[in-house]
């Protein structure tokens, strides 16, 4: 039984605060607590203490793990924790690793030791602190389930160590790769000098004939060269005596032409002036036009004021026609009330009359005699004396009822005047919002009107704006186009044969749609240095007409020939066939400046690419005519090209160009140039006349903004009215209103005070009546017997009836009579002739202002008037001088035909004299490249005069050779170079006179193309036979040395491959026994660990190498089969399963090198219940033999399966401190 981990005791670290004591550890301990309160801290405290990197421990650097550190409360300034092992025979060992600040110091037994002393240390009790074979971690378990092949095989290699030889093994596999690879290139190497070897002795044979026939070539290229320079210089002499006699022809015609050109000067001259005049006058229009519209405005501004004050005196009108309406009305209701008064006053009057017969006519009572009567007044007087107190206070109570009854009828007149005047303060109010919801729809339209205008008037200022920026813009460019123009003399008249061309190719692309136009056309040189060399390329097909399809341009020839028009060269891009572009030539460095002819030209449409390609091919512009030839001749192939003075350069070595009349074809490309800018000048004329259209909505603008002022201004005062009449009359009135409500209200609970008043009153009046009724009763009671009626009062009602009656009738008449007085008094007090006479002071206002507005309209259309009458006798004058101008033209025609005429007689003798310059030019030309070729060749021409020097490049001399244009060779230089060659006398002594006495060119191309043919059929002879190397001798005597030292060393690299093999095979062997011994062991193991954890015979695993030879560089396969279940991969089996087949290769890869304890941090967190138990009892099983388990649980059912439990609880401090508590499980029997 190996020893077992006693103890660990920590001081201040992590949770784990002051010096603790953690143990004892039995045989099987259990670590268990409440998550948060510091097991795994434990875990990183048994890792520390064994080696454990810091970055494994959870934190970022050494001092974190201090008690305290990571929430910057540090416990102390160092930590220790120390690991007390008990070896069999019961010898402790204090393993301790101590933390000061940020380093740490491992100590065994008190002792401080190097760490490499301290793993010797550990190793020697079977801890092995590289692999941690000691240490299951939290999640490793399901990790090493989730392994790949070769993540296992990287386990495999750590726990054998077999990783330590990765580096040797690489290393030396490497070197004894590049060993055997540089033994086979010397072995290579050394075969290819033996075949050199013998080349090289067939080259030095090859060269010696090759150089005879070169020699022989040489005589007969020198008598070729002889031959063309004699009978070049014979016709250069002819040339120029007939030049001679053309110079003087053309100087006669040309003082001809020069009369001519003066008559149509003064012409000009005449027809300037009258220009200069309609200029000036067109300008002084243009100002009149200013001025005009700056007017127009104003008169504008004037009219709009007069047709709104007519608007708004049409207004005022109506409102004084509905005040006096109004008015009348008042009047007519006051006279009405005024007559219904009188009418009340009659009536009542006529009642009083009446009642006042009546009383006449009566005279007294007819029901009692008069003894009755007397008796009557005298009980009368008898009840009044016993009822005097009675009476005494009814007429007390019937003086106040009176008095309530006045101020009552007060109250009722104050309450029927409030609610007239509340009536009229309505009537106001409503009128006054009527009034603002008018005004308010007059501001909306108003408004409305002018964001309309605005709208307008900013569409019409970008437009006149945008006009105006544009027509600086076309002036700009149209002075720009006339300048050049000007400088291009673009006064010259296009030949007839040219117009009928240009007319044949729009009927052509109007008839035929497929066809594209002339080449020139289509097409242009990226910068002007280029046109002569690419004309000199185009050649002929300059003037080619591209089309679409062969049928296109059989259809235009046919055209033609029905119309008897001249041929003309078709490339119909179907047909023509184009050898594709050699990318190659782009990349060509030396010399400078090389490119591809097609690559220097603009074309457009994209498409007649093909036609420039078939013209142009692979052809190359250079700069110089030297850098042409280089490019021509000296190059791995040869290449067409082209300098930038024309001269051409063909693969056959034919060299042509440098003519007067190449440029002369070349200045077609400014004529194109001068085509597009006329077409440019006239549509810049055209585009500056609808920009002028769109300017001269100027004045509208100018209109719609006088406008809007107009709108804004009455907007502004309806805003105003608006506003003073809600916030003054609105507002006052609204407060009237609001005091007479308030007034109403006060008033209503006075009368109604005033009536309950009253109505007390009237029972205390009903009592002391019916006290003073009993007193009559028994004063009359005889009497009222002898007059057979029940009580006195029955007489006296009817008496008294009719008097009440009558003060009813009366009371009626006052009423009606008070109502009409206060309605008139209302009536009265209403001034509608107040607002009569506002609304005719307003017209009268405005009738005057209205006449003022139409006198200044008057005057602005006046102004306007005058100003268009001198505007249109400007125009009339315009009109005059223009027709004298017109004469003037007329005369300037004829005299231009007769100029034209003389310049046809000039130019015919100019072209007489062109053509013959141009064949001298051509012939010195020749002269020159027949002189240079010579030089370039090496072939030395006998002189009597001169040296080969004087024969000159055109890259020499750039002084001489180039002009301020930049073109490479001028025809100044060109003449500088012709002179100096002249100077040259050759001797023609070596040719013979049958070839000096030709006359004919017949005869001179005859003879020869003899010589040519001798030429060509031994250069023949050379090109059959390959060019050999001349110096084969040196290289024969360079290959024997070379083949002697790749010999040596071919046999140095085999011995040191062999040496690195062996080196290789060595490290590899131990590599793979390492690996091995550890794989076997395990995989031994790992099918029996796997039955006892799954408790069941049937369970299998296995391991298996993808890679037999070499395991350590594939991955190793792990597979299991469950018990009671068919094989299925590790991916497919459950996570419970998962972690029994991880913890069987953990506990078969910890047995290959045990350690006496083994620490295990939540193995069992992916198990279940009954996988748990198995666990743990296979733990059990091998901690009381094999060695010490410590694991980390929170389940019930794997820890209560072990020796001893050590209980971690957490102690409330600023952060965690963790406590532990130990229970020896062994004192008590499993049933407990």
């Amino acid at each position: 039984m190996p020893g077992q981990l006693k103890y660990i005791e920590v001081e201040n670290f992590k949770s784990y605060k002051g010096k603790q004591k953690i143990g004892p550890f039995k045989r099987f301990s259990a670590i268990i607590g409440p998550n948060g309160t510091g097991k795994s801290n434990l875990m990183d405290a048994i890792s520390f203490v064994l080696g454990e990197k810091t970055s494994n421990l959870r934190v970022k650097k050494l001092s974190d793990l201090i008690h305290g550190a990571p929430v910057g409360k540090p416990a102390s300034n160092r930590a220790v924790v120390t690991a007390v092992y008990e070896d069999v025979d019961g010898t402790e060992t204090h393993f301790s690793r101590v933390i000061i600040n940020s380093t740490s110091d491992y100590r065994i037994d008190g002792r401080s030791v190097k760490v490499e002393e301290y793993a010797n240390a550990l190793e020697k009790i079977g801890v092995l602190m590289k692999s941690k074979n000691f240490l299951v971690f939290q999640g490793q378990v399901e990790s090493i389930a989730m392994k790949n092949a070769k993540e296992r095989t990287a386990m495999f290699e750590e726990m054998s160590r077999s990783i330590e030889l990765k580096e040797e093994y690489d290393r030396t596999k490497v070197e004894m790769l590049k060993a055997e690879e540089d033994t086979q290139f010397n072995y290579h190497k050394k075969r290819n000098i033996a075949a050199e070897k013998k080349e090289a002795k067939m080259e030095k044979e090859e060269a010696e004939r090759y150089q005879r026939l070169r020699n022989q070539l040489a005589d007969l290229e020198l008598e070729q060269q002889l031959f063309k320079l004699f009978h070049n210089e014979r016709e250069i002499d002819d040339l120029a005596s007939e030049l001679s006699r053309k110079t003087q022809v053309l100087e006669k015609e040309n003082r001809k032409l020069q009369k001519v050109e003066d008559e149509v000067r003064e012409k000009k001259k005449d027809h300037g002036k009258l220009v200069r005049d309609i200029t000036k006058l067109e300008q002084q229009i243009k100002e009149s036009e200013v001025e005009l519209n700056k007017k127009r405005p104003l008169y504008i501004k004037a009219k709009e004021k007069t047709a709104h004050l007519i608007k708004k005196l049409e207004s005022a009108r109506k409102s004084l026609k509905s005040a006096k309406k109004a008015n009348e009305s008042h009047e007519q209701d006051v006279k009405e009330l005024e007559q219904e008064l009188a009418t009340v006053e009659q009536s009542r009057l006529a009642y009083e009359e009446e009642i006042e017969s009546e009383s006449q006519s009566q005279g007294r009572s007819m029901h009692l005699e008069e003894t009755q009567v007397k008796e009557y007044h005298g009980l009368k007087e008898e009840a009044g004396k016993r009822a005097a107190a009675l009476l005494q206070g009814l007429d007390t109570i019937n003086r106040e009822q009176k008095m309530d009854q006045d101020r009552l009828d007060n109250e009722m007149r104050k309450k029927n005047e409030n609610e007239a005047h509340l009536k009229q303060k309505e009537h106001e109010l409503e009128e006054s919002r009527q009034r603002t919801e008018k005004l308010n729809e007059y501001i909306r339209s108003s408004k409305q009107a002018v964001e309309d205008q605005k709208k307008l008037e900013a569409v019409l200022s970008v437009e006149v704006e945008t006009a105006r920026v544009r027509i600086n813009e076309i002036q700009a460019e149209l002075e720009s186009v006339v300048e050049q123009l000007g400088e291009a003399k673009v006064d010259k008249h296009e030949s007839a044969r040219a117009v009928k061309k240009a007319e044949l190719i729009d009927n052509l692309k109007r008839l035929f749609p497929g066809v594209y136009g002339r080449l020139i056309d289509l097409c242009e040189p990226s910068h002007k240095k280029y046109q002569v060399a690419i004309t000199k390329v185009l050649g002929k097909y300059m003037d080619a007409i591209a089309c679409d399809s062969e049928k296109t341009a059989k259809d235009c020839i046919q055209y033609m020939k029905e119309q008897r028009i001249e041929p003309e060269t078709f490339l119909p891009l179907d047909y023509v066939e184009v050898k594709p572009v050699n990318e190659k030539l782009r990349d060509i460095k030396e010399p400078k400046n090389v490119k591809l002819v097609v690559d220097v030209i603009r074309y457009d449409p994209p498409c007649i690419k093909k036609a420039l390609l078939f013209a142009c091919g692979n052809a190359l512009v250079c700069e110089t005519v030297e850098d042409a030839r280089k490019v021509a001749f000296s190059l791995s192939e040869r290449h067409k090209s082209v300098s930038l003075d024309g001269t051409l350069f063909q693969k056959s070595g034919v060299i042509s160009g440098g003519a007067s009349d190449l440029k002369m074809k070349a200045r077609r490309w400014d004529e194109k140039m001068l085509n597009q800018l006329k077409a440019k000048k006239e549509k810049l004329s055209e585009e500056l006349k609808e920009q002028m259209k769109q300017k001269r909505k100027e004045s509208e603008l100018n209109t719609i903004r006088s406008q809007i002022k107009g709108l804004e201004t009455r907007l502004k005062y309806s805003i105003t009215d608006r506003d003073n009449t809600q916030n003054r009359s609105i507002q006052q009135l609204e407060k009237e209103l609001e005091d007479y409500k308030l007034k109403k209200d006060s008033i209503d609970p006075d009368i109604g005070a005033i009536q309950q008043t009253m109505g007390e009153r009237g029972k205390k009046l009903k009592d002391i009546k019916e006290k003073m009724d009993r007193v009559e009763d028994e004063v009359f009671r005889d009497f009222c017997k002898e007059i057979s009626v029940q009580n006195i009062r029955q007489y006296e009602e009817r008496e008294l009836r009719v008097q009440e009656e009558r003060a009813q009738k009366r009371m009626e008449f006052e009423n009606h009579k008070m109502r009409l007085m206060n309605q008139l008094e209302f009536e009265k007090s209403r001034d509608t002739m107040k607002n009569v006479q506002k609304w005719e002071d307003t017209v009268a206002e405005d009738e005057r202002e209205l006449e003022k507005l139409k006198k200044d309209e008057q005057k602005q259309m006046n102004i306007i008037d005058e100003e268009m009458k001198g505007q249109e006798q400007m125009k009339q004058r315009k009109l005059t001088i223009k027709l004298q101008g017109d004469d003037i033209e007329s005369d300037i025609s004829e005299i231009r035909k007769r100029l034209t005429s003389q310049q046809k007689e000039c130019s015919n003798v100019q072209k007489s004299m062109t053509a013959f310059e141009i064949k001298l030019e051509q012939k010195r030309a020749d002269r020159h490249s027949l002189l240079k070729s010579c030089k370039m060749e090496g072939l030395h021409l006998p002189m009597s005069q001169g040296s080969m020097d004087d024969i000159i490049h055109e890259g020499e001399g750039s002084s001489q050779m180039e002009n301020s244009t930049g073109e490479s060779m001028s025809t100044q230089g060109a003449r500088a170079i012709y002179e100096r060659e002249a100077r040259i006398v050759i001797d023609y002594s070596r040719l013979s006179d049958d070839h000096k006495d030709l006359d004919t060119a017949d005869e001179v191309k005859k003879c020869l193309d003899q010589i040519s043919k001798q030429i060509s059929d031994m250069n023949s002879t050379l090109q059959r036979i390959a060019a050999p190397n001349m110096k084969a001798l040196e290289k024969l005597e360079t290959v024997k040395a070379k083949a002697q030292e790749t010999s040596d060393e071919f046999e140095t690299a085999r011995k040191r491959a062999k040496k690195c093999k062996q080196a290789f095979e060595k490290v590899r062997k131990e590599r793979f026994d390492r690996f091995m011994n550890c794989f076997d062991h395990v995989s031994n193991k790992i099918d029996d660990i796997y039955k006892a954890l799954s408790k069941n015979q049937s369970a299998q695993a296995f391991l298996g190498p993808e890679n037999a030879e070499e395991p350590y560089l594939d991955g190793i396969n792990y597979n299991c089969v469950a018990p009671g279940k068919r094989f299925r991969p590790m991916d497919n089996l459950s996570g419970g399963e998962k972690t029994v087949a991880a913890l069987a290769l953990l506990f078969a890869i910890h047995s290959y090198q045990p350690a006496p304890f083994f620490v295990l941090d939540e193995v069992d967190a992916a198990l279940d219940n009954t996988n748990i138990g198995k666990v743990a009892s296979y733990i059990k099983e091998q901690s009381e033999s094999n060695f010490q388990c410590i694991v980390i649980s929170l389940k019930e059912e794997f820890y209560n399966r072990s020796d001893a439990l050590i209980g971690i609880y957490p102690e409330p401090s600023d952060c965690v401190v963790s406590k532990t508590l130990t229970i020896d499980l062994t004192e008590y029997d499993d049933e407990n």
